[in-house]
């Protein structure tokens, strides 16, 4: 069973992941900033780490990874404060978790990024354009590492109960899919560790999770 440190740990896809993580025995270890969410993350059968990725420093965020198998980075901004908020979450925040989990000896780091064209063909803001431009960067960041990383990138967010039934891959069209199922996208990979150095599209599709994830760690 993996103990798996989540970044963003309130947030809705870590949310359902850390129920499901805590489902299938594992440890889910949920980074949140506010206090009053402790109660609900534990209700969730997660172990709530208080601590704020705008406040913490390389050590202090390694201090609490440690222990840890896998790092899942899932924060975001959220389109909450603009460009200087998604600037120090996205992008920041991202590369101190970077350094902080290969300070605290973790290999295995899954960031849960953006899917390329969610704006083509649309008229976006410069908020969206930065914010795009900073999951590129931070991508990137990632890439460039010799950590033993997964990139997911999730098409159009949805609220709709999971299917269990997803499409992924290297390069497919652009979709929705729901957050519950990008959880158990989540799960599947931590569960599958030869799921490696990948990036990784996903929608809503028809073929069990399960069973996308296990062509991945083959393909």
């Amino acid at each position: 069973m993996s103990n798996v440190f989540i970044v963003g740990g309130s947030g809705k896809v870590a949310r359902h992941l850390a129920r499901q993580l805590s489902t299938r025995g594992h440890t889910a270890r949920s980074l949140h900033r506010d206090a009053r969410q402790a109660d609900e993350l534990k209700a969730l059968g997660a172990v709530p780490v208080s601590g704020d990725l705008l406040q913490l420093d390389i050590a202090g965020l390694a201090q609490l990874m440690t222990g840890s198998d896998v790092v899942v980075f899932s924060a975001g901004a959220g389109g909450k404060g603009g460009a200087q908020m998604t600037n120090a979450i996205d992008g920041d925040g991202l590369e101190l978790a970077v350094a902080a989990a290969r300070t605290a000896g973790i290999r295995r780091f899954i960031l849960v990024s953006a899917f390329p064209e969610a704006g083509r063909g649309k008229v976006v803001s410069d908020t969206f354009e930065n914010y795009m431009a900073v999951k590129k960067r931070a991508d990137v960041h990632l890439a460039e590492t010799d950590l033993d990383w997964v990139i997911l990138r999730p098409g159009t967010l949805l609220d709709t109960p999971g299917t269990g039934n997803v499409r992924a891959g290297l390069a497919i069209p652009y979709g929705g899919v729901p957050r519950e199922d990008v959880a158990a996208t989540l799960l599947e990979i931590i569960e599958n560790p030869e799921v490696n150095r990948i990036i990784i599209e996903l929608t809503e599709g028809d073929t069990p999770v399960a069973q996308v994830v296990q062509r991945l760690a083959h393909s």
